[in-house]
């Protein structure tokens, strides 16, 4: 490890547009992930570099299984016609970590980052995320943690028993570029995770900030408190586009994509 690594670069804030794109079936939102970590990776190895910020979609996606690439299938309890009665779709995917779910009522976040303009440690990005959901629990009035040699942000072991994950995360990372990245549990139908072995962790369960509260949870407002605590872990500066803004906003930053994306 080099001296300065995980040392931030810059002292100035980071510059992320954060991306609220709504229902995107998974593909879409894959390819779209794919295309933007190339075209940062292309604007950062310029000479001299293209000063492109940052992106971070915000979606939620219709019921889907994604499974890493080092993951076990046998982790998926469903056949191709039993995921096809319940209406959910399966993708064997890039990044790391083991099965999962996503589906409605979940807040899914894909942080295209270039980590070269905030800090080269791959563990404390998960950790900076990690800490994020952390602090967007607690202001919905929900203990979470962490546990330790397991990723993502777990509640309990408590009165109501041991501990469950509400966020499961995974990501990929090219020259420092981020892409991929976390899932948080807020109305979900917990019901999906009974045909997997979330995360490939049989011995724990799934839980959601519905089901910790009793009640159902207002995912708009949780939305805006985690990108305020994301911009504070990440001393960045945000700016939040609506439907319109972002598709204008994609639109023109992969207007000048590298050839063969």
């Amino acid at each position: 490890m080099s001296r300065d690594q995980g040392k931030r670069r810059n002292t100035a804030p980071e510059h992320v547009v954060v991306c609220p794109l709504g229902r995107v079936p998974y593909a879409e939102a894959w390819a779209l992930q794919q295309r933007l970590q190339a075209r940062l990776i292309a604007a950062k190895r310029r000479e001299p570099p293209e000063p492109l910020p940052h992106v971070m979609l915000l979606v939620e996606h219709p019921p889907v299984y994604t499974l890493g690439k080092n993951g076990n299938a046998a982790h998926l309890l469903l056949s191709e016609a039993a995921l096809a009665e319940r209406g959910a779709t399966f993708f064997h995917i890039d990044r790391g970590g083991d099965i999962t779910f996503h589906g409605p009522g979940q807040l899914v976040g894909y942080p295209i980052l270039d980590l070269d303009r905030f800090f080269t440690d791959i563990h404390r990005y998960l950790r900076e995320l990690e800490e994020v959901v952390i602090q967007t629990c607690a202001d919905e009035g929900l203990t979470a943690g962490r546990v330790e040699g397991r990723t993502g942000v777990w509640v309990g072991p408590d009165a109501r028993g041991p501990e469950r994950k509400i966020c499961a995360m995974g990501i990929r990372c090219s020259r420092w570029v981020t892409m991929h990245g976390f899932a948080l549990n807020l109305n979900t139908d917990l019901s999906y995770f009974s045909h997997i072995v979330p995360c490939g962790i049989a011995d724990r369960g799934v839980t959601s900030l519905a089901r910790e509260l009793g009640r159902p949870v207002d995912e708009a407002a949780v939305r805006t408190r985690l990108i305020a605590h994301f911009a504070r872990r990440f001393q960045a500066r945000t700016t939040v586009l609506d439907p319109a803004g972002t598709h204008d906003f994609l639109a023109h930053y992969l207007e000048a994509e590298p050839a063969g994306s």
